[in-house]
């Protein structure tokens, strides 16, 4: 047999020798990663979706796999150099479009830790510390919700979609077991004859339609609550929709929007979750971006009665400036996870080693190989602590309400509300006859391709039962200033001008 004497290119990470190479690397990454801050000069490279492409076209040659492998500092510099002269610069105050938050450097040297040791939580041999980091870290962030720690658990995701989807697995579980007394887990929903329903206001995110579809219940299952002028779900539409159900439709959960995406909604949750525990059905709080003014004595308010929902989705890769994925999903009694249990008998879960205390956590999680995503987590917020995670919410909060209160005082511009959370909404009001949502949508692209700003968009309805795009700027950055913020809504404005301008002369 012929063997190759480990050379720097192929020795494994955690070895001395591997560790200094792992030194020599990243301190050339991050030299590149400098001297490519230092050239840029706005939160992207011009040139929209085509400029990114043609630069992909030109770093990307050669095989993926080539047949002799190359020196590490080489590839690096292939690879890295383009892909951080391409990327967002998140850091920057116009990069405003998406939950990207600045993750603190304290997390990113505990996201490299993670990687050179790269543990798992699926079983106890493959990350013994890292699983007890987890247990601790869950137990820790529930009585941040409000559980009770004891009788609460939970497990961390790759991002809210996946704790949403888990989150309604257990719902549609745990209630068709109490109401049916069989399994849907084991049986499957056909054999046991009823059609789940899952009752939400119509601005929820997205996922829950996808976990629908994924759990056999389907889109045209998803019963949708109406909601007031503020958009908050009305309870007594709720509590009309549940006890007009006919009996073969079995309602299993109630999702509840905690800090909406767009307009920061909260829907009244101790009001849901009274009427929740009435019907005997699960209530899902999706916190995924709203989790954030837990953090916040001042805004913590907002978020009553999240302690009386079943579970809860929270994204720290959105309102906590930890890199993603730091994604959680919360349930308020452990028992329900048995959803993602494993039989004794495979080799994973033998009753001999659960027994001896050889425990991992794959009952707990859809996924088996998993990161260790809790060591950054805890090293942000220990780094952190808890009065300069409030200050960064409320530096965040008050840096949208500046914004606002400038976009509500031109008459150029429409405000849509002010911001209850960090997400600005507004839209641009062009003369000349133009029409406001093809015109702002051009307005975004215009000033991406540019390089000069990124900003998101919206459809929001409108009180004549149709829509309208508006933009929204996302500020998740506690380092922007007000002073920022202006030139970013002046340049807006001022490319506006300049293409009304243009259409009017053509």
């Amino acid at each position: 047999m012929t063997t190759h004497a480990p050379g720097p290119e192929y020795q494994p990470a955690g070895t001395r020798e591997g560790l200094e190479h792992v030194r020599s690397l990243v301190n050339a990454a991050l030299d590149i990663l400098q001297e490519s801050s230092a050239s840029r000069g706005g939160p992207v490279a011009p040139g929209g979706p085509d400029g990114a492409r043609a630069a992909a076209r030109q770093a990307l040659t050669g095989p993926l796999l080539p047949a002799q492998g190359e020196k590490a500092g080489e590839v690096l510099e292939a690879l890295v150099r383009p892909y951080a002269e391409g990327a967002v610069d998140i850091t920057h105050p116009a990069a405003l479009a998406r939950m990207q938050p600045p993750p603190v450097a304290p997390a990113v040297a505990a996201e490299l830790v993670a990687a050179v040791l790269n543990q798992s939580l699926h079983a106890w041999e493959s990350g013994p510390f890292a699983l007890e980091l987890e247990r601790w870290t869950i137990e820790q962030l529930a009585g941040l919700v409000g559980y009770e720690p004891a009788e609460a658990g939970g497990t961390l995701t790759p991002g809210g979609s996946l704790s949403n989807l888990m989150a309604l697995t257990m719902a549609r579980d745990t209630v068709l077991a109490r109401r049916t007394g069989r399994s849907p887990g084991q049986e499957g929903l056909l054999a046991i004859g009823v059609q789940p329903v899952v009752l939400c206001p119509e601005g929820v995110h997205f996922s829950v339609e996808r976990a629908a579809r994924m759990l056999g219940l389907g889109e045209d299952n998803i019963v949708t609550v109406p909601v007031d002028d503020t958009g908050r779900m009305i309870p007594r539409e709720a509590e009309r929709l549940l006890r007009d159900c006919p009996p073969d439709r079995i309602p299993v959960a109630l999702v509840a929007v905690a800090g909406s995406t767009d307009l920061g909604i909260v829907d009244p949750l101790p009001e849901l979750a009274d009427l929740t525990r009435r019907y005997g059905i699960w209530l899902h709080a999706d916190a995924a971006y709203g989790a954030g003014a837990l953090f916040s004595p001042r805004l913590r308010p907002l978020l009553t009665g999240v302690s009386e929902a079943d579970s809860v989705t929270l994204d720290l890769h959105k309102f906590g400036w930890s890199p993603a994925s730091s994604a959680v999903l919360l349930v308020r009694d452990a028992g329900a996870l048995a959803s993602f249990g494993l039989r004794a008998t495979t080799c994973l879960s033998a009753d001999d080693d659960t027994l001896a205390g050889y425990i991992g956590l794959q009952n707990t999680s859809l996924q088996t190989t998993r990161r260790a995503d809790a060591l950054k987590i805890a090293v942000t917020l220990r780094t952190l602590g808890r009065e300069t995670m409030a200050a960064m919410v409320d530096t965040c909060h008050a840096l949208a309400r500046h914004a606002a209160a400038r976009i509500e005082a031109d008459p150029r511009m429409e405000l849509r509300a002010r911001p209850p959370l960090t997400a600005v909404l507004f839209r641009y009001l062009p003369g000349n006859g133009l029409d406001p949502d093809a015109f702002n949508g051009a307005l975004r692209r215009r000033v991406m391709e540019d390089g000069r700003a990124l900003i998101a968009r919206t459809h929001l309805a409108q009180p004549d039962g149709g829509s309208a795009v508006f933009l929204k700027l996302m500020i998740l950055n506690p380092a922007t200033t007000p002073a920022e913020l202006d030139s970013v809504l002046d340049e807006l404005t001022a490319t506006a001008a300049a293409m009304e301008t243009s259409a009017s002369d053509s």
